[in-house]
Formats: structure tokens, sequence, C-alpha cells
């Protein structure tokens, strides 16, 4: 069983439609390292899932592909859930706690008892999870998974009337201003209308975090002038990323936080394995493995 607070599964890979456009607002694209990583995406490829888009975003690659969606990357998270028998959004989960064999994951509206639990969301919010239902930690690992910090982003997403000014393959890193990384997500192959994804930096999107959409986009748009080109803003969004990047990862690919007699409360995610997409997939195959391995 799988439960999600979110409309849709994906986390960070998340997508938002806005007037005719589609627009990654987390997680840009991704790349290979691992052998494993490697076996999976090719198999994506293969059947259409994702894309090649580039191999850098400069006029020189480094080598290493970029891969994109069509559609955006939530197709990934959608295309990995399909499969599963019971997969339930919309369900904020509120506690975890043990009972005398096993474990109780409350919401709101319901309860179910399973024998082990996988917490995938940022850490903080895990270990929040873990604190409402009295659960304990292991003593050895409660110090480091505490201490683990995210950066905040604050990402824009502007809808245009026609194609943006983003050079070729429609993607930048810009070495000053308040931009982290500007994207194209037409250029790259996700949405079939011109728009731009923008995330600020982590010290903007940290002192910025509790301001006004109205007040962020009043002072940001006129930013992006150089990047939107001779095209209008036709629509201009704020999303909000509490937990964005881990600036610390854990030793190993996943934790033990709490064990039952049943099994155990494992912690995964990109605060495990490394702060990308393969990241967090090669810590949730990680804590897959625990759990078979018994």
């Amino acid at each position: 069983m799988v439960l999600d607070k979110g409309r849709s599964v994906g986390g960070r890979l998340a997508t938002r439609r806005l007037g005719g456009a589609t627009l990654d607002h987390g997680a840009q694209f991704f790349t290979v390292r691992s052998d494993a990583f490697r076996a999976e995406v090719d198999r994506w490829l293969a059947t259409g899932v994702v894309h090649e888009w580039c191999t850098g975003f400069g006029e020189i690659g480094d080598g290493h592909p970029r891969y994109a969606a069509a559609g955006g990357l939530n197709k990934v998270a959608k295309h990995l859930a399909d499969p599963l028998v019971d997969v339930r959004v919309g369900v904020q989960v509120a506690a975890v706690s043990a009972t005398g064999d096993g474990w109780d994951v409350r919401w709101p509206e319901g309860v179910v008892r399973s024998g082990a639990v996988v917490l995938t969301a940022p850490v903080p919010q895990s270990l929040s999870l873990l604190d409402a239902g009295g659960t304990a930690l292991r003593p050895e690992v409660e110090p480091g998974l505490r201490a683990i910090a995210y950066d905040r982003t604050i990402a824009l997403l502007l809808v245009l009337d026609r194609p943006s000014a983003v050079p070729t393959p429609g993607a930048r890193k810009p070495s000053g201003g308040p931009f982290e990384i500007v994207v194209d997500n037409a250029a790259k192959g996700a949405s079939a209308a011109p728009a731009l994804t923008l995330h600020l930096r982590a010290a903007l999107s940290e002192d910025r975090y509790d301001d006004a959409d109205a007040a962020i986009l009043d002072d940001l748009v006129p930013e992006a002038a150089r990047w939107v080109g001779g095209a209008t803003v036709v629509e201009a969004v704020v999303k909000r990323w509490r937990y964005a990047t881990p600036m610390t990862t854990w030793r190993e690919p996943v934790c033990t936080a709490a064990s039952a007699s049943s099994g155990p409360v494992l912690l995964a995610g990109d605060a495990f394995a490394g702060p990308k997409v393969e990241g967090a997939w090669l810590s949730g195959i990680a804590a897959a493995d625990a759990l078979l391995a018994g």
C-alpha cells in the first residue's frame, strides 16, 4: 500500500499544467551514474516513458545525458505506480505508532496496520510522523537523523505566448543573479506550449519563502526578462519546496529508524543515496531489498 498526501504520486517529480502548458516545477531532469539505474532507465527509454534531452547546458556538454519526459517528469512516477495494487493519493498521514505486533499508520480518516513501514518523505517530515505516534528512534541513529537539514526552493512558473530566449538546448545555470536554473519546458520536450521554470537560489528562497506570491512575482518576473526575450508572460505562478535539497546525506542508502518484532520502520529517499532522482531510486531499491531480506 502506498499513501501519498499529494494529488498524484511522485513527490518532487512534480508537474503542473497551466494555460495549455506543462511545467516540471520540482526535478527538471535526471542523470544516470550507476549500472542498476542504467538498466531501469533503459527500460523507460524502450517504452517511451523518457527521452534523452541533452548532455549539458552550455555549448559543450559534459557527456552525461540529461533525461526528460514528454508531459513532464511526473509521468515517470505514474509509470512506476501503475502496476501497484493499492495506491492512495490525497492521504496525509499524521502518525506512525508501534502496536503489540507491528505498526499503525494513522490519518484523520483512517488507520492501517502493517508489519513494516517505509517512509520516503523528507526526513524532518518522516520524523514528525514517528514523534506524533510516540515511536522512539533507535538511539544510535537519532542524532544523525535529526541533524539532516534541507535547502528551500521557490520556483517561478511562467507561461509564454511565444518561444522563450533560453538558448539551446533549453536550459541554463546562470553564473549570477537570482536564479539557480532556468528551463524551457517546451525545448526539453515536456510541454507543447512555451513555458519556463525558474528556480531561485537557495539563499534567496530562504529569504523570500514566507513572502506573498504577488510580491515574489512583482520582484522576480522582471529579473527573468533576459530568458523571456520578446515573449509575453501570460500566466505566472509561484511554487514552494520547503524541503528541496538535502544539505547532508545519510551514510547508507536506507536507515532502520525503529524496529518491531514484525519488521522495521525504514527511512529512504534522496537524503540517503544522494540528492538526485537516481539517489531516491537507489534508496528505494535498498529499502525493498532490506524488507525482502527480513
